[in-house]
């Protein structure tokens, strides 16, 4: 009898062992899954960090989320936003760092806030004295409802990105803004002085950007003596030529460019060549 007993407590505790092991290695999908987003704007990168439950039915707003007070934003831990330089946010000066997101939804208006402490559980313990920012935005009204909770950036620039978010029918958003001329006018200038000289890309920056007109100029003809066959560099030049009131310049670069695309075989170029050669005979 001791020797069955005991063979039934080993057996017994090797099963237990067993079945341990098994439920310790057992993978379940989380209620709510993550999402990390990284947008570069401009020479810098935005990144986002957060958690997105599902409606699975429920009435968001206004019923799993109550109007009038502070929540996550999402779902388990609070959505982290991290800058990689000073930018500016509802017209105040945010600097470079990690920041948690919360908000307070409302029926119109949401308020949104930017806390200093990003590692946040919930909004159990948040204190407005954490906070660096807060700031009204409108909410939208979806036609289509938005199943899982979803934050995005939008309307991306050089120089500013939108971020969303939506869940349900609504949608709120704001614009974030970076100022990067001084620092890429810098770069520029550093790297002209270089053997291999970005002179088109100079020029598309300074286009693109409403910087001298002149210097852009000088710089796309540059970059057309290193490859006069570029159509697409012709296209530039034309644009440059355009926007500096040179509409005769522009018509004759322009049609250079429609003739090297052709010959190049490149339709696109010769599209975008006819489209400054229209402009620019109006």
């Amino acid at each position: 009898m001791k020797r069955q007993l005991l063979s039934l407590l080993t057996l017994s505790a090797l099963s237990w062992s067993l079945w341990s092991t098994a439920d310790a290695q057992v993978k379940l999908p989380p209620a709510s899954s993550s999402q990390k987003i990284v947008q570069s704007v401009g020479i810098k990168n935005i990144s986002l960090s957060y958690n997105r439950p599902n409606g699975n039915g429920r009435q968001v707003f206004g019923g799993l989320i109550p109007y009038n007070e502070v929540w996550r934003t999402g779902a388990n831990n609070i959505p982290a936003l991290t800058f990689e330089e000073n930018v500016t946010i509802a017209g105040k000066p945010v600097p470079a760092g990690t920041y948690g997101i919360l908000t307070i939804p409302g029926t119109k208006t949401w308020t949104v806030i930017l806390s200093k402490n990003a590692q946040q559980w919930g909004a159990y313990k948040y204190a407005e004295s954490e906070d660096l920012l807060r700031f009204q935005v409108t909410a939208e009204t979806l036609s289509q409802a938005v199943e899982t909770f979803q934050m995005s950036f939008d309307n991306v620039t050089d120089t500013s990105v939108e971020l969303a978010l939506a869940w349900d029918k609504t949608k709120v958003k704001f614009p974030i803004v970076v100022d990067q001329k001084a620092a890429i006018a810098a770069s520029l200038k550093e790297a002209m002085q270089g053997e291999k000289k970005p002179y088109f890309a100079g020029a598309q920056y300074y286009l693109k950007n409403n910087l001298d007109i002149n210097q852009a100029l000088a710089w796309i003809n540059e970059a057309q003596k290193e490859n006069p066959k570029a159509p697409h560099i012709a296209y530039w030049k034309a644009k440059i030529q355009l926007k500096a009131g040179d509409k005769s310049g522009a018509k004759a670069t322009a049609l250079q460019g429609k003739n090297l695309a052709q010959e190049a075989k490149n339709p696109e170029y010769v599209k975008l060549n006819e489209q400054v050669l229209a402009e620019a005979s109006k």
